[in-house]
């Protein structure tokens, strides 16, 4: 499994990448590997205040639908409006393209909490029992 060093997890399956108080939102590549085909992604306007932990959004797979949970908070200042039309580039590029909201936070420690790759990795390998 591979999953970039710069970013930070959660154990629903989104990852963070901050830049000063900005961070970007996406799901991690497991989360859209075990979703299959993308087909459709339900996402908040810009403006809406996000809580860390507490959901932002959806994403509907052809196997499932599932709640996106932000891993800040914060409010969102831009919306990835692109995956509205394509949501298969999620499934394509899920740290590049298929991000999905960008969050301000009200400071620079809206990472507290999270995981990085090393502790992602070794719990979704006990996540799959292996």
């Amino acid at each position: 499994m591979d999953f970039p060093a710069d970013l930070k997890y959660t154990k629903e399956h989104e990852w963070a990448r901050q830049e000063g108080k900005e961070v970007t939102v996406g799901i991690t590549s497991h989360a859209q590997e075990e979703l299959g085909d993308i087909v459709f992604l339900e996402l908040p306007e810009v403006g809406t205040e996000v809580v860390r932990g507490k959901t932002l959004g959806v994403v509907e797979s052809v196997k499932a639908v599932s709640d996106l949970y932000s891993p800040v908070s914060g409010r969102v200042v831009r919306v990835n409006e692109g995956l509205l039309d394509a949501p298969e580039r999620v499934n394509e590029d899920p740290y590049g393209k298929g991000w999905m909201i960008v969050v301000e936070t009200p400071e620079e420690t809206g990472r507290e909490g999270l995981l990085s790759a090393a502790e992602y990795e070794a719990f979704v390998k006990e996540e799959k029992g292996a």
